[in-house]
Formats: structure tokens, sequence, C-alpha cells
């Protein structure tokens, strides 16, 4: 028997690859699916099931190219109408080898939500682990409020799910989750991948709320942010995508063919780093570093364009590819040869955000100095310290919010390092505002600088 767990970075996904007797199951793949190919040629093993916790919000499940890549039947709950795959129910079984896999039906995240457990048949059917996809993970549970009219019916739904048929497993048994610390899909998760459920019965803060009640209105008074791009992942995700037939590789564009792409309307998509970006970028682009494109990416680039990228290397190129593709976006027609400096060298505009450090945003502040300071921190690290007359907007609501900020005084963008911080002051230069900054480190720097800090209690 084997097991192995497969890290997507950005998004903190987890999928899981299982088998025994030359046969194996996946569980929640993503989209570039070649790693699970490579796991079972290393074993020996053939991929026969592929099954889906849920109807994943945050990214493209890799369920239809894996299957033709492999001829596995493809598994999911009921609830739903998808338009590909196979229906399952409570205590379906599976066997593969002495691997056995049971369903459990789990609701709550959403309608059709399962979890899967896994026994070894040679010595039990009593599970050793539980895939428990969104309903429980290491440190919190599965965020409710994907329907907001049925928030109360939802919680309870979770709270049956993980008290009446997960924690019942025993603690003894191994808990697999589909995300990790950074997913969109839950608020306070643990950084650490890994845990049984007895220790989450003992540790996990929410697993404390043991009354119904008190567990239904925790999770109706948490406030989670809803990524736009999360409708087009339901979509796709219920309907079903296209071959891919591996990663597109964007062609490499010079000066002229790059501009020209752009003024028949090709979305530029900057990916360099914050200092980078601020030193000389196109007019126009949206800067959104490359370790930031899975969290970020989907709230701001369009789906119906070409995407052209600039990097800073060519080995950024695929990894931008990469994390784009687990977002549906399927368009990314070019990269621009030599990046900015061919851009440079062939005369083209550029422009520039110029950057400054923390001693002077608190000489501004000591003087009282007339400028915007714009926190685009969620609201809870806002809130756990900021900058005296900060004023905050998470970044992902900046598009809708803009009017808040005053166009006659210098904006300066500020965040937990300065790198959520340039998307924000490329969104806010893309819409016309001339005087924008951005700074640099920002609190990790203030923090290092013993800035004064507001607390809100």
């Amino acid at each position: 028997m084997f097991l192995e767990r497969i890290h997507s970075s950005g998004l903190a996904h987890i999928s899981y690859i299982v088998g025994d007797g030359g046969q194996a199951a996946v569980i929640d793949p993503r989209r570039d699916c070649e790693i699970y190919l490579d796991v079972c040629r290393r074993q020996g093993a053939r991929i026969t099931h592929i099954f889906e916790t849920h109807r994943n919000e945050d990214f493209v499940v890799g369920s239809g190219e894996l299957a033709r890549l492999t001829g596995a039947a493809i598994f999911h709950g009921e609830q739903l109408p998808f338009e590909y795959g196979n229906p399952v129910t409570e205590n379906d079984i599976f066997d593969l080898g002495s691997v056995r896999l049971a369903v459990l039906s789990t609701p709550g995240h959403t309608d059709e939500s399962i979890s899967i457990t896994l026994a070894d048949a040679n010595f039990s059917p009593e599970p050793i682990a539980v895939f428990t996809g969104d309903t429980l993970f290491v440190g919190d549970v599965g965020r409710t409020d994907f329907f907001p009219e049925r928030a109360k019916e939802m919680a309870g739904l979770l709270y049956e799910s993980i008290f009446g048929k997960l924690l019942p497993l025993g603690d003894h048994v191994i808990v697999f989750p589909a995300h990790g610390a950074g997913s969109a899909c839950g608020g306070n998760l643990a950084s650490r991948e890994f845990s049984t459920i007895g220790y989450e019965r003992r540790h996990n803060p929410v697993l404390q709320l043991t009354d119904r009640d008190k567990f239904v209105e925790f999770k109706g008074a948490e406030q989670h942010h809803m990524p736009p791009y999360f409708a087009q992942m339901e979509k796709l995700n219920l309907q079903g995508t296209s071959s891919l037939g591996g990663l597109p590789e964007p062609l490499p564009y010079g000066a002229d063919e790059f501009a020209e792409a752009i003024d028949k309307g090709m979305f530029v998509l900057d990916v360099r780093s914050p200092e980078s970006f601020g030193g000389a970028h196109i007019p126009g682009s949206l800067a959104v570093p490359l370790e930031l494109i899975p969290q970020f990416a989907g709230w701001f680039v369009p789906y119906d364009v070409p995407i052209g990228l600039v990097v800073e290397s060519a080995q950024q190129i695929q990894p931008a590819v990469r994390y784009l593709i687990r977002l549906g976006f399927e368009q990314v027609e070019a990269c621009l040869e030599e990046g900015m400096h061919e851009w440079e060298t062939n005369g083209r505009e550029f422009a520039g955000i110029p950057q400054v450090h923390i001693m002077e945003i608190k000489r501004r502040l000591d003087e009282n100095e007339e400028f915007t300071l714009l926190d685009v921190r969620d609201e809870a690290q806002f809130d756990a310290g900021h900058l005296r007359g900060a004023h905050n907007i998470y970044v992902g609501e900046l598009p809708h919010r803009l009017d808040e900020i005053p166009e006659h005084r210098p904006i300066t963008t500020f965040c937990g390092t300065g790198h959520r911080a340039i998307i924000a002051a490329s969104l806010i230069e893309r819409n016309g505002y001339e005087q924008v900054e951005n700074c640099l480190g920002s609190m990790a720097a203030c923090r290092a600088t013993a800035c004064p800090l507001i607390r809100q209690e």
C-alpha cells in the first residue's frame, strides 16, 4: 500500500494518491496532473478511480484531464447535477487491493460534500484515515457561507457531519484535509498538514464548540472574502473542462508585437517582484508577484481576453502558466521576450511607482504630513496592529471602493511585506491616479523598526 500527499503551493491545495495491488485512486486532483502519473510509474500502479470531495470553489479540479489520460472513473457527491462522472452515496465501498475506500456524506461546506475513509482490508474494515475535503481542516473547519440565505442550515449540516460522522470514527484516525494554511476555504488553518481525529477533538478551537447552537452561531458570525472568480470555478467544476494537452506555452513576443497585442485587447500581467515593477513597468499593466498569482489573479484578471506575461526571467514563465491554468485561465498568449529590457531598448513608454521606506512613513506621521496611507490587508490583520491614520480597504475589494480614496494627495499602499501593496498600487494607477507609492517592507519593516501600532480591541 502507498499513499502520497501532493501540495500545490499558493492555493494551499492538498490532493492525495493512494493505492495497492497495481491500482490507485486520486482524491481532489489538480488540473496540471502529470505528477500523479509520475507517482504511479514509480509505484507500478495504474489510476483507476478519481474522487472529488466536493465541487471546488478556489481551483479548477483536474478530474477530467486525469480521466482522459488514464481511463479512470470519476466519482463525486450526488446532490449536484454534474455533467460528468458518477454519483456516490453513503457507505459506497471501493476496493483497490488491500485499500478499502468508503464514502461518508458530510454536507455543510457544500451540499454534495463527501469524506472518504481509508482502511487496510488485510487487517480490518475499520478506518485508519479519512480524507475530509473541506469539511474538517487541521485547526479549523470548512466555511459555510456559500449560501447566505441558508447560513444556519449549512452550519447545522456541518455540525452533524463533524460531530455525528467524523469524530466517531475514532481518535486514532488520521485526518487528510483538502487544504492547508493560506487557503481561502477556511480562516485559521494550521501550517502543518497532518493530524488525527483525537488531536483535532482536543485542540481544534472550533471543535470545542460542542453545543450545536453555539457552533451554528459561531459559523454564522464568520466573515470570509468571496473572490469573484469562485463563480467561474464552480461553473467549470460542474460542467467539466476541455483537454489541456499539456501546459500552454506562451509565445515570446518582441516589444512591437507585444504592444500590438495590447492594442488589440491583451491583458498585461506583470509577475515580477514589487521592486522590479516599481522601477519600470508597462503602463496599464497589473502587478501580481509570481507567488501571489494563485491567491489574487482571480480577483482582477479577466477570463475573456488573452493574457501577456512580463517576467523577470524565463524560469518564471512555466510557474506562472501553471498557476493560471489552475484558476481556469487558458488564454496565456505571450510573454515579453527579454522582459522590460526589450521594452525599454525599443524606446517604448514605461511607468514607475515610487518605493517608500518605512522611516519616511514614520516621519510623515510624526509631522502630520497630508497623504493617504492605504492598508490593503484583511480586516483581522488590520485590527491586530496598524499605523495611526491608516485607511483599510482589502486589496480584493479595491476595484469597487476606489471612490473612498482621495485623488488630490499622495497614496501610499501598505500590507504585510509590500507584495499585496504593489498589486494595490498597480490597480490604483490603472484607474488614473497619478500620486501612487508603495511602502516596501510594509508591516514587516514596521515591526523591525518598532513602529507604534494601534490595535483594535
